[in-house]
């Protein structure tokens, strides 16, 4: 049984010229033959500038944010893939794809491909386009090479310019007269000049293409063309640029920092090798500690809508930077079809890698987290030794987190810090030799390291947010997997 294949058409940048590339999509053998198999929508909306000629300096804005609100339009209805039947918009065909995670067929590729496969190189073609296309040089990029090119001369090409966007032009659908001729006298120039084939860097041609091959020219119905290359294959597979989802706001300064980790860790030599972030940044989040010991709001449902927009904005993977949420990842995400990259998992995984799993690891974090357990189970199933503070210790962790002048409260230094020194060290004395930062306001005050000296001690300070970072810099190279 054949797989369906969802077409979207743009309309409205020529009305008579998309209208005819369907028709031809219906009408196409490949179609015909597999009536159960295609799905086409055609997509039409008003355009303000589609009266306007398509001169040597037409601005392409309102043009694009057309084409890209019908093709976010047709990608939300899960077409597969979507035709654009106009040389003006092609040119920017690669930026409209860039935005999106549907493939939008190359008009240009389907032409070059007829051409090569049916016409010697070599072989002098003329080109009837805009001014536009014409400044544009599409055909000397992808046709240059291998074939001469001739366009209509001056008088003929003004003509042409008139018939096709002109006052009861062809693009109105005065398919015969004044139109046809200067259309036909376009092309006895560039036959003039020697090409044996006519090749359309205008859609409407296709309206008046019949009518000049029974005058005993060679034209390319570039809307036959392009039908046939839908058709013909399956869409070519699209891997969009990995997108990282960020749950944000637990805490505001820690989903910074982990940003700021995210792009110090990533291999760029300019602004376009970074990785795509989308970030909600949802202080409104219930806080997780006071829903684990003290039975507080359950910030699950709102974790969880988090989680779905940045599902709805088209991310790969996505990343909590906050310990104690992680006791509600489980139950979350057996709902979502994107991972959650675990990052305790994660930095249990870079400690046993990195310091092997007989090192005593000492863990400093929030109530919740020591509460939930939820590093203690990671830590298991690795066959690590975690350490936690002893009571009084433990307030000294909370204090330094959650206190008046605690990190929460904006501050990284002075009091903050000295709470957080005493309970490492307190730590140490009971034989770790790594401590996790496992709050992730932690690494705002203790920075990921090695080797750092705490009173006596030399120990490793682990920062999970790196971790996590390194893993998702990590992923966006890769096939886009957690595994």
């Amino acid at each position: 049984m054949s797989t369906t294949s969802r077409l979207g058409i743009v309309g409205g940048l020529g009305s008579l010229a998309g209208g005819d590339l369907f028709y031809k999509l219906v009408k196409s053998r490949a179609v015909l033959e597999d009536q159960g198999r295609y799905h086409f929508l055609f997509e039409q909306h008003p355009f303000k500038d589609v009266l306007l000629p398509l001169d040597r300096n037409a601005s392409m804005t309102a043009r694009k944010f057309y084409v890209f609100q019908v093709c976010k339009t047709f990608e939300n209805s899960g077409v597969d893939s979507v035709l654009l039947p106009c040389f003006a918009s092609q040119t920017f065909r690669d930026e409209i794809q860039q935005e999106l995670d549907i493939p939008v067929l190359d008009m240009m590729q389907a032409l070059v491909e007829h051409i090569t496969r049916s016409i010697a190189p070599g072989t002098t073609l003329g080109v009837i386009a805009s001014d536009f296309v014409r400044r544009c040089g599409v055909f000397e990029q992808r046709l240059g090479p291998h074939f001469t090119l001739v366009y209509p001369e001056d008088d003929a090409q003004v003509a042409l310019m008139a018939a096709m966007y002109g006052v009861n032009g062809i693009k109105d659908g005065y398919l015969d007269g004044v139109p046809l001729e200067s259309v036909y006298q376009a092309c006895l120039s560039v036959q003039g000049q020697g090409a044996t084939v006519i090749v359309p860097g205008m859609t409407e041609l296709s309206l008046v293409c019949g009518e000049l091959q029974r005058r005993g020219l060679s034209v390319l119905d570039i809307n036959q063309i392009y039908a046939e290359f839908a058709t013909q294959a399956d869409a070519p597979a699209r891997q969009p640029p990995f997108k990282l989802g960020i749950v944000g706001g637990v805490g505001p300064a820690a989903t910074v920092d982990f940003m700021g980790k995210v792009v110090a860790h990533t291999p760029a030599g300019k602004d376009q090798d970074h990785i795509k972030m989308v970030v909600e940044q949802n202080p409104q989040i219930p806080d997780r500690t006071a829903n684990l010991l003290r039975d507080e709001t359950d910030p699950t449902l709102a974790l969880y809508a988090t989680c779905k927009r940045l599902e709805s904005a088209g991310v790969h993977a996505i990343a909590i930077p906050c310990n104690t949420a992680h006791a509600y990842v489980e139950r979350i995400q057996a709902h979502l079809r994107v991972p959650i990259v675990n990052m305790l998992s994660e930095t249990v995984e870079w400690i046993v890698h990195t310091y092997g799993s007989g090192q005593a690891v000492g863990l400093l974090a929030t109530s919740g987290t020591l509460q939930s357990q939820v590093y203690h189970q990671a830590a298991r199933r690795s066959g690590l030794q975690l350490i936690t503070p002893g009571f009084d210790y433990q307030a000294l962790v909370m204090a330094a987190i959650y206190g008046e002048r605690g990190i929460k409260a904006g501050f990284t230094e002075g009091v903050c810090r000295e709470q957080l020194l005493l309970a490492a060290e307190h730590l140490c004395e009971q034989g770790a030799k790594v401590l996790i930062l496992g709050c992730t306001e932690l690494p705002l005050v203790l920075a990921h390291c090695e080797v750092v000296e705490i009173g006596a001690h030399r120990v490793a300070l682990v920062d999970p947010t790196t971790v996590l970072a390194r893993r998702c810099v990590s992923l966006s190279s890769g096939a886009h997997r957690i595994g």
